[in-house]
Formats: C-alpha cells, sequence, structure tokens
C-alpha cells in the first residue's frame, strides 16, 4: 500500500480533502495515522486512522467513511489561548527573564500545535533524507504492508541526485526518524545503488499540456 502525501483523499461520497501527513511509530515503524486537510472551510486537518484507508494510489488516499464521518474525526491541530503579548515560552532580554510574568491587561494569544499522539510523530512530504555523508533527497510516500501497517520502504524523489526516478529505501536502512528529518545507515554511494524506478505523476502530465 502506497501512503502519498500531498495527494487527494477520497471520501465514499466526494472528494474530502489532501493528505498532509503520515503519522508513524519511529519505533516500530508502523503508520497509525494519515492527517488529512479538509477540502471545505474553515479547511481543517483530521487525524484518520489507517485502518480507515481502504485503498491507495501514487496520487490518492481512499477512505471508508463519508466526508461527514470524515469531518468527526480528532482535529490535528489545537489552539490553546494564553495570556500574554508573547509566546508561551521562555524569552531572556538582557538579564530580565519574562516568561511567565505578564502585564496587567495583556490580551489572550492564540497559540496551535499538532496533536500527535504520545510517541509518535508526523511526518510530512519533503522532511530532509539524510546519508551517513549528507543529504540524499526528500520524503515523498512509504510504502506500507497492509496487512500489519508497518512501513517497508521509504520512497525517495524529490530533490535527489538521480533525476525523475523513486528511489525505493528499505525500512531497515532507517536508522532514526525525527519530524523534519529521516537519517539512514547508508552511505551516499550506496543510495545511488538501490532500485530505481521511472515516474511520471499525474500533475506533471497536466503541467506540460
Amino acid at each position: 500500500m502506497d501512503i502519498p502525501i500531498d495527494a487527494d483523499v477520497q471520501c465514499t461520497d466526494g472528494l474530502g480533502g489532501r493528505s498532509t501527513y503520515v503519522v508513524l511509530n519511529p519505533v516500530t515503524r508502523q503508520v497509525t495515522h494519515v492527517v488529512v486537510k479538509e477540502n471545505t472551510i474553515p479547511r481543517l486537518e483530521r487525524l484518520v486512522p489507517v485502518g480507515v484507508v481502504a485503498e491507495t494510489s501514487p496520487d490518492q488516499i481512499h477512505l471508508a467513511c463519508s466526508r461527514q464521518e470524515l469531518h468527526k474525526l480528532e482535529s490535528f491541530i489545537e489552539t490553546a489561548f494564553l495570556p500574554g503579548g508573547f509566546p508561551y515560552e521562555a524569552y531572556e532580554l538582557d538579564e530580565y527573564r519574562m516568561w511567565p510574568y505578564v502585564l496587567p491587561g495583556d490580551e489572550l494569544v492564540p497559540v496551535e500545535h499538532e496533536r500527535v499522539p504520545p510517541g509518535e510523530l508526523a511526518v510530512r512530504r519533503g522532511s530532509h533524507v539524510r546519508a551517513t555523508d549528507g543529504d540524499v533527497g526528500r520524503v515523498d510516500e512509504f510504502l506500507v504492508d497492509r496487512e500489519t501497517e508497518h512501513i517497508t520502504h521509504l520512497v525517495l524523489r524529490e530533490g535527489h541526485l538521480w533525476g525523475q526516478k523513486d528511489v525505493l529505501i528499505p525500512v531497515s536502512e532507517i536508522g532514526q526518524i525525527d519530524e523534519d528529518r529521516v537519517y539512514l545507515t547508508l552511505s551516499k554511494a550506496e543510495v545511488a545503488n538501490l532500485p530505481t524506478i521511472p515516474v511520471q505523476r499525474w500533475h506533471e502530465d497536466a503541467s506540460e499540456e
């Protein structure tokens, strides 16, 4: 099963939105959720359990739920309203620490953060992929075993060194994952020797017309 990021998400009754993140357990390498940004105002992002994914292609994700059911799923972004004219964290100006002290009459400031389940990570399309000797490209999508929901391969594409091909990196060669970067146990030369397949996306065909 191919889990694309920044792809159309179809519900049982029509287009529901676009995928923005894949949420995974960095220890087990298991995908737990897909984040879907709804295509209707206010265009909220929803945490969709991977079990709701019916089928996928390189350019689309099909969900086994309606758009109304998608709208009822847990929001990915949570907004808190905190006092003060500064973000809710430590600020030091010269010798004075301003947090957590606020001035009388300060307005409440909205602060948004992602509601990622404890112990898991949200990985976006375009996250950097680094070999042992430097960056080699960016995350394009993940290949997932449908039965176990575990990642089998990372698909490396945008910005890598080998042109318009998908480079398939086995999950066994991923040493560490964080929100902005995937670290490989391979060198650039070893990545260059991995299997690649030519790829053509539907949006590339449209751009050439």
